[in-house]
């Protein structure tokens, strides 16, 4: 008997916010790789990649931004197994090893912090439209704000399918964009190879820091898209199409919007690409407007629904109300203007969000503890968490270049290693302990 029927009833009414996602309503690879893949496929990315190829140089930028890649698919590909194998959200994943109240913290800590990405491609919408064809960037980003909600509210399908159309559109402009920037010289092909950069302010290991972070909070809630996969592989799969492939891209189309001379101010906007889109053609600047509304909105509203599933599974609420709660605190934070301190932001989540995973990954992985925790609250994961994050600190102030998050990565995995077993060992004694002194006794 056919259950495509249920099937397609269960992608639009039923996110299974509190419960993990059962066998019959998994998507396919396809579709669950287009959520990922469309994701890092953004402008804000290329500005990012354009910032570290104008300090490092071609080659050196490039190699930075591969390496953070690969650590990321390392990083999320471990926890997207796990969202595949068990069907967990991020917020059930941390119920497994923070305990049952305890995963409160960690889930509202990072459906608080994607939201500020949220606000943050908001403000970004405004901004690249007054910037490129003089609009109002309040009124643009209110319009972005709007579309971006109700886009989340549909749910994951509605995901794959902006990913689906994303993705094409930004690597068609993208080339485009390359061409009119490579015009305006006369580069060959070896002068942006060798292109040496001119800023001397980054790092590279600050430029791998930047990449890591600039997926910590998603990438660390990756369950809660990978959940729907059919298998923990496909999983590991479909975050493949995004670490390193298309978040790579996305990087390196900015780094190459640089080195081919086509950014005016590389030291802020990086690579960013859009002003190379307008003033060539009615049709092309029409084609430009859409592209920042479907590459923005599908940045924005994947944070959204990461967002909204993590407090709908602390609140109990249902994910698209959440949504339209979150999405209105969004745009009322992006009108403040704080998300333009996004490096700060970048820092912050470097730091103290992937030893978060860093401890899912060591407790349901390596130690294989996976079933739902009987405490209320796992003293040796936060402490771990902790002191990950005052390592990955300590790392940032006092160790010049170096690798901020995987530090905190490394650190935190190797203190639950540690205090994890030595909790069962001491509560186990506590437990045999009264049992071994009546034996003497009798």
């Amino acid at each position: 008997m056919s259950t495509n029927t249920h099937e397609v009833h269960l992608d639009f009414t039923e996110e299974y916010e509190h419960e993990p996602v059962p066998m019959q309503a998994r998507r396919s690879l396809s579709s669950i790789a287009a959520v990922w893949f469309g994701f890092p496929m953004n402008l804000g990315n290329t500005v990012f990649g354009g910032v570290i190829v104008y300090n490092l140089g071609t080659v050196a930028g490039l190699s930075a931004i591969l390496l953070g890649n690969l650590a990321l698919f390392g990083y999320v590909g471990a926890l997207s197994f796990i969202a595949g194998r068990t069907g967990r959200s991020f917020s059930l994943q941390a119920a497994a090893t923070f305990g049952d109240r305890g995963r409160i913290i960690a889930a509202a800590f990072l459906a608080t912090v994607v939201l500020g990405w949220f606000s943050f491609q908001i403000g970004l919408t405004g901004t690249t439209l007054r910037g490129a064809l003089g609009w109002s960037a309040v009124a643009a980003a209110i319009i972005g704000g709007v579309l971006y909600t109700a886009v989340t509210i549909v749910g994951i399908r509605a995901l794959s399918w902006l990913g689906m159309i994303a993705a094409p559109l930004f690597l068609v402009l993208a080339v485009v964009a390359l061409i009119f920037g490579a015009s305006h010289g006369s580069m060959s092909f070896g002068d942006i190879v060798s292109y040496h950069g001119a800023g001397t302010t980054l790092s590279f290991g600050a430029a791998v820091s930047i990449v890591i972070a600039g997926f910590a909070d998603s990438g660390t809630m990756t369950a809660d898209f990978t959940r729907w996969s059919s298998s923990g592989r496909s999983a590991v799969a479909a975050t493949f199409t995004a670490f390193p492939v298309a978040n790579f891209l996305a990087y390196a189309i900015g780094g190459l919007v640089v080195a081919v001379g086509g950014s005016k101010d590389p030291a802020t906007d990086g690579g960013g690409f859009l002003d190379l889109l307008t003033g060539h053609g009615v049709a092309l600047t029409a084609v430009a407007v859409v592209f920042v509304f479907i590459n923005l909105g599908s940045v924005a509203s994947h944070c959204l629904y990461n967002g909204a599933v993590g407090w709908s599974g602390i609140t109990k609420f249902r994910m698209r109300t959440v949504a339209i709660v979150l999405g209105v605190v969004g745009l009322i934070v992006a009108a403040t203007g704080v998300w333009s301190s996004f490096l700060d932001w970048l820092n912050l989540l470097g730091i103290f969000v992937p030893p978060i995973g860093a401890v899912l990954i060591m407790d349901q992985l390596v130690l294989r503890r996976d079933s739902i925790a009987a405490l209320a609250y796992r003293p040796t994961a936060f402490a771990a968490w902790a002191l990950g994050a005052a390592a990955a600190t300590a790392s940032h102030y006092l160790v010049t270049g170096s690798i901020d998050s995987l530090v905190g990565i490394v650190a935190a995995a190797v203190a639950y290693a540690v205090l994890e077993p030595a909790r069962r060992y001491a509560a186990a004694r506590r437990t045999t302990a009264p049992a071994a002194v009546s034996s003497v006794a009798a």
